[in-house]
């Protein structure tokens, strides 16, 4: 068998199943063949189960797998977004690159079992833990880095420019005292990440939020990236909080706001809760993409996404882990729908009569679309110049057998459970979706955080 051949009883490709085909990868990890119809050569690896394309996880914060599931108790009155952020700054204050890279080398295994390849890390844990820099500054993102290239995983990474407390506010607080950086650092990392030519990593750039990067900030960054081709993330309008503290300091939404500074297809909206129909028809003229994150917007208690709205609009999308509460695009998906239907009483709210009927299909494709965006890569999926990242589908898994073909993403995203892929491959290499040693590193750096 050769690395290089790969024959698939299905594929999802065009998107929809097509039987018996043939992929080929070249020397440098990317599809230059597949054809559907076609026999399985004597060289080609036999695949055991249908093929889909992987999905960049486009937000990630790796340093918060660590505090997963250590805020649902509640002691107080009220628990919201600003009280678990406060509690979660206990971990960011004393993290160090050791644990950073053994909790985000045991994350992103776990990514590659969720059906995740690439991840889009907005990283802004970047100082000592006294707020001092480390003597090579780019400590902390070298360690994630590492972490991505032990696991296999793909990598973009975003050094955050974190600069001010909150809207109407100069300079941090001492607990976001590991965040601070401006323009310049954040550029200046974008850079010489780039430079480094790290395997499977590259970088962008990104703006923590409206409340940390104010208007000179976000001016500074877009004159330094000018035209450069690397994608730019921030979080925006995530709680009404911010969409009322916004308004108060600069007499408009955030999302509006944005808008008028120059959005393009390079920007990616993270969360993007609270909108207004008039403002997406802004974002999508301006070609930016949106960033959801259910399962982390439900546990905050956030809000519900207009998945209408962005769906009807165009708007490029995808989907992140964000805190890392789920981990994988098959819940991301399920909670995105399962969200609107509880909040709007009906059902397939994503799905399209008469051109996309497959509320699976719908969101899957969207989520494929806008992948390449995300992570700053020319083009991603199945499709020829992409790189060779896919998932081998276990359709005996639970809620999967027995289904008819044409129902096996249907299947998969609205009653599958426990493990759903036989392999994930990167690059047409096959990945480990599990690994004691690092597991153990990950626990032992646990034990250390919260004994």
């Amino acid at each position: 068998m050769s690395a290089g051949v790969f024959h698939a009883p299905l594929a999802w490709l065009d998107g929809r199943w097509q039987a018996d085909v043939l992929m080929r990868v070249d020397a440098d990890g990317h599809w230059i063949e597949l054809s559907a119809g076609r026999p399985a050569p004597a060289d080609a690896a036999r695949l055991g189960g249908p093929v889909l394309p992987s999905l960049v996880d486009a937000h990630s914060h790796a340093f918060q797998r660590a505090f997963a599931g250590l805020a649902e108790q509640r002691d107080q009155d009220s628990d919201d977004f600003w009280s678990w952020r406060d509690r979660m700054y206990g971990v960011a204050l004393r993290v160090t690159p050791a644990q950073l890279k053994a909790i985000a080398a045991q994350l992103y295994t776990e990514l590659l079992a969720g059906g995740y390849t690439q991840v889009c890390e907005f990283h802004y844990l970047q100082h000592r833990e006294d707020g001092s820099p480390y003597d090579d500054v780019l400590t902390m993102c070298l360690a994630l880095a590492e972490a991505a290239q032990e696991a296999g995983i793909g990598l973009t990474l975003l050094p955050v420019l974190y600069a001010h407390a909150g809207f109407g506010q100069t300079g941090l607080r001492d607990t976001q005292r590991r965040f601070r950086t401006d323009a310049d650092w954040v550029w200046n990392a974008c850079r010489r990440i780039n430079a480094a030519g790290l395997p499977l990593v590259r970088a962008g750039v990104a703006l923590h939020s409206l409340r940390a990067a104010h208007p000179a900030d976000v001016r500074a960054l877009q004159a330094l990236v000018g035209d450069a081709d690397v994608p730019v993330h921030i979080h925006v309008a995530e709680q009404r909080q911010e969409v009322e503290d916004c308004l108060a300091a600069t007499g408009k939404r955030p999302l509006d706001f944005l808008a008028d500074h120059g959005l393009d297809p390079r920007w990616q909206l993270v969360h993007a809760t609270h909108s207004t129909r008039d403002e997406i028809a802004r974002i999508a003229a301006s070609g930016a993409g949106v960033v959801i994150c259910p399962g982390t917007e439900a546990n905050l208690g956030d809000g519900l996404a207009d998945l209408d709205g962005w769906l009807a609009a165009g708007v490029p999308m995808t989907v992140g882990s964000d805190s890392q509460v789920t981990r994988g695009w098959v819940e991301e998906l399920r909670w995105l729908e399962y969200g609107q239907r509880l909040g709007q009483q009906r059902r397939n709210v994503a799905a399209a009569p008469g051109r996309q009927p497959s509320t699976a299909a719908r969101l899957f494709d969207a989520c494929v679309a806008g992948s390449a965006r995300a992570a700053g890569l020319p083009s991603w999926g199945l499709t020829v110049g992409a790189r060779a990242d896919f998932l081998v589908l276990d359709d005996a898994a639970s809620g999967l057998a027995g289904l008819p073909p044409a129902a096996l993403l249907d299947g998969l995203i609205f009653a599958s459970q426990g493990p759903t892929w036989r392999e994930v491959y990167v690059a047409g290499q096959r990945r480990a979706m599990d690994d004691a040693e690092r597991r153990r590193r990950y626990v032992t750096t646990m034990s250390a955080l919260w004994r």
